[in-house]
């Protein structure tokens, strides 16, 4: 059985990359022998492996590295119909999926999870044995320790104890999570992300997401509600939101707000079509990319302003990461923050696609499951 300091191990060597015993050992501040004997008990698992030898003034020593078949994980997305399933090895790689046929009602959810699951299991041979456990992704608020969804106006649910339910149907330990949480979660474990100690991932598709890392540590906040950007009041006496609010980030800069707009201009809905409208001259569709960019831009700053973190990542679910509206939000956020030559904050776009969200979850059941997070 794996203790705490099995996973700071196995964690450490996911976030730097191959470590000696020795590096080990001086990165947790352990003794040598303690870290030789965590080494064989992982080796011995079959989760570590021997690499690379290093050669330098004194001895020989050889890197351990995770072995990437050892540990497989199970990701479940309820963002998007029909709902998608990945699984993940331990170097966070796809290495099976399958589309999970949706129920309105819990209990048929998890029904449908666990068909889904035996299908991807009975595709890839002895997944089955070594699957750690399975995570889930859900649009709305969740309580993490008791894998309850707490409400999720997407879903239509208010506390429903999903992740008992599929643990129940499977037979597998589930870890539930808030989807942008999840997202920001799978960056950190196994994306671009790996190793940042303060981070954010701002998603744009529907709805705006926003999932932070600081510490090194996902941050959910006091009620599971940290970064709940979507809700934050940029135009006062603005449109009204579902939130019952007016004026919130997503009535302006969300990919549904923009397609909104745009029909009302008798334009093009996707962002990407409309972007092209943009760059052939037409003055609507400039107005209505420079609005939602400047919204979502002036937002990203204020969480720059209060968090100060190292890296930005912004998830576009359409458009071109170059085009207008990208454009706008990057020029937003430089105008509005306090800059620093000394320490630059890193901002980055990525694609968002369906298979995002469940490479994040299974990320999820990653970082419950074995890393400890």
């Amino acid at each position: 059985m794996l203790t705490e300091m099995h996973a700071h191990v196995l964690r450490l060597i996911n976030q730097s990359g191959p470590l000696s015993r020795t590096e080990l050992g001086r990165e947790l501040g352990v003794s040598k022998g303690s870290i030789s004997a965590l080494a064989a008990d992982l080796i011995e698992s079959g989760m570590l492996a021997e690499g690379e030898i290093v050669y330098g003034a004194g001895r020989p020593s050889i890197r351990l590295e995770l072995a990437a078949s050892s540990t497989f994980f199970v990701g479940v997305s309820l963002a998007s119909v029909p709902f998608v399933m990945r699984l993940t090895d331990l170097h966070g790689r796809v290495v099976g999926e399958a589309t999970v046929a949706s129920g309105g009602q819990p209990q048929d959810v998890a029904a449908a999870v666990a068909q889904a699951l035996d299908q991807v299991l009975a595709d890839h041979g002895g997944a089955r044995e070594r699957l750690a456990g399975i995570g889930v992704a859900i649009p709305g608020l969740v309580d993490p320790s008791s894998g309850a969804c707490v409400r999720s106006t997407l879903l239509g649910w208010r506390d429903v104890p999903i992740g008992p339910m599929i643990a129940e149907a499977t037979g597998f330990a589930t870890f539930v999570e808030n989807d942008a949480n999840a997202l920001a979660l799978g960056q950190h474990l196994f994306g671009s992300l790996r190793g940042a100690n303060a981070c954010a991932v701002v998603s744009v598709g529907d709805g705006i997401g926003c999932g932070l890392i600081l510490g090194g540590e996902l941050h959910r906040g006091a009620r599971g509600g940290a970064g709940e950007i979507a809700h934050a009041t940029i135009e006062l006496n603005g449109l009204p939101c579902k939130c019952g609010k007016r004026g919130c980030l997503d009535t302006l800069a969300s990919a549904r707000s923009i397609a909104n707009a745009a029909r009302n201009a008798g334009l093009p809905e996707g962002l990407a079509a409309l972007g092209d409208a943009a760059d052939h001259g037409d003055q609507a569709a400039v107005a209505i990319l420079h609005k939602a960019g400047e919204a979502l831009g002036l937002a990203v700053s204020q969480l720059i302003q209060a968090l100060d973190p190292d890296h930005i990542l912004i998830a576009l679910s359409d458009g071109p990461l170059d085009g207008s509206y990208a454009h706008v939000i990057r020029q937003t956020i430089n105008a509005n923050v306090m800059g620093s030559e000394a320490h630059p904050i890193d901002i980055a776009m990525m694609h968002l696609g369906p298979e995002a969200w469940a490479i994040g979850a299974a990320s999820v059941a990653a970082g419950r499951g074995l890393f400890r997070i």
